[in-house]
């Protein structure tokens, strides 16, 4: 994770279309616990950035192995709906603490579906569900 701070520091740097602001932010030391948190004008600028590099060659490796760091992203709308993942996270934290969890198999894994949000992608997602669960297509 160290190793992709700067990335993402640039990939920000480089005012990605739609990007509305960027915060970093140290949760605690030990165990080390980092976040950022980001304001996008709407979900397509958001799903572009996501599936565009950096982001997408650092969340295919991470979904390969994630080197045992844990990973939580929760996604917010103004018109109510909400999305999370989170993926090895020991101990329950955000809305895991308190709000039921599904699998991201099926319709669940694309956060396009899991937000009910119109249209097709506007990019095609870095790993398919068959290639992250090693099933023939």
């Amino acid at each position: 994770m160290l190793g992709f701070g700067p990335k993402i520091d640039n990939s920000v740097a480089a005012k990605p279309d739609g990007l509305l602001r960027h915060e970093s932010f140290l949760f605690s030391l030990l165990p080390p616990h980092v976040g950022m948190r980001q304001y996008w004008r709407d979900f397509p600028s958001l799903e572009r950035w996501s599936r565009s590099e950096p982001h997408m060659q650092w969340w295919k490796n991470f979904l390969r192995d994630s080197g045992g760091t844990g990973f939580w992203h929760e996604t917010y709308f103004r018109r109510s709906e909400i999305e999370a993942i989170y993926d090895d996270i020991g101990i329950p934290m955000g809305l895991s603490a308190f709000a039921p969890a599904a699998i991201a198999r099926g319709p669940m894994f694309s956060a396009r579906t899991r937000l009910g949000v119109q249209g097709s992608e506007t990019v095609s997602t870095p790993l398919s569900e068959a290639e992250l669960y090693g099933e023939s297509q």
